[in-house]
């Protein structure tokens, strides 16, 4: 008896984005799918699309024709207060820039994203907690942001995009500031949220580090191509 096919938790379906009224056209009739379970990069040169891919996918930007597909649900029709539901429950972002705030301590930006993202006050300690150890920066908890070095701000940066527990986790050049030991210890930590379930997708110009990955796309003139 033959398996029913696995659904993607991800999709882009026959996606076309352009800009500056047609004349530049980042993605065209592209249509890529994201299982559970894996680490997908996508790479290609600045201005190529690789972000505006993971910009829609991430509900922050929207194609002009095509459907983004997030758990299942279509979301092309859906009002913004909608979309920032979807952000805020089912997925997570970790961007090049850690984007933590300086003057809080580690725990305390993990801690102010759960409330953002709805978690009650009395669960929010112990969820930033468990993030933070997740991300392998628990004994920095209680250190102010703006003391850490750039590998542990980028470590509370996906400790903070983690903490909900989102089934989706994108990544925008979450590397790109980091040396490369630093480097290693986020893409492991990537891969250990990947193995716990969940689907991550990266953009990176760093093709060693994209070759780590389960998958790889190319984007370039508007097209998407599989390594």
């Amino acid at each position: 008896m033959t398996a029913e096919p696995v659904a993607p938790i991800l999709a882009a379906t026959h996606v076309t984005r352009t800009f500056d009224n047609g004349r530049v056209r980042p993605l065209v009739d592209v249509t890529v799918e994201v299982q559970r379970g894996e680490v997908l990069a996508i790479v290609g040169s600045s201005g190529s699309g690789k972000t505006t891919l993971l910009n829609m996918f991430g509900l922050l930007d929207s194609p002009d024709s095509g459907q983004i597909m997030v758990e299942g649900a279509p979301t092309s029709t859906l009002s913004e207060r909608s979309r920032a539901k979807i952000r805020a429950s089912s997925l997570g972002f970790v961007f090049q820039d850690s984007l933590i705030d300086p003057r809080r301590t580690a725990q305390e930006n993990v801690a102010l994203a759960l409330l953002f993202a709805g978690t009650p006050l009395a669960q929010r300690e112990q969820k930033a907690a468990e993030a933070l150890d997740s991300a392998d920066v628990a004994d920095r908890a209680h250190t102010l942001a703006g003391d850490l070095s750039g590998g542990e701000r980028q470590r509370v940066a996906l400790a903070r995009a983690i903490a909900h527990r989102p089934p989706i986790l994108l990544c925008d050049e979450p590397t790109g500031n980091l040396d490369d030991v630093n480097t290693e210890h986020v893409f492991a930590l990537l891969g250990n949220y990947a193995r716990a379930g969940a689907a991550v997708v990266l953009a990176t110009h760093d093709l060693g580090l994209a070759r780590q990955s389960g998958r790889v796309l190319s984007v370039a003139h508007g097209a998407v191509q599989q390594w």
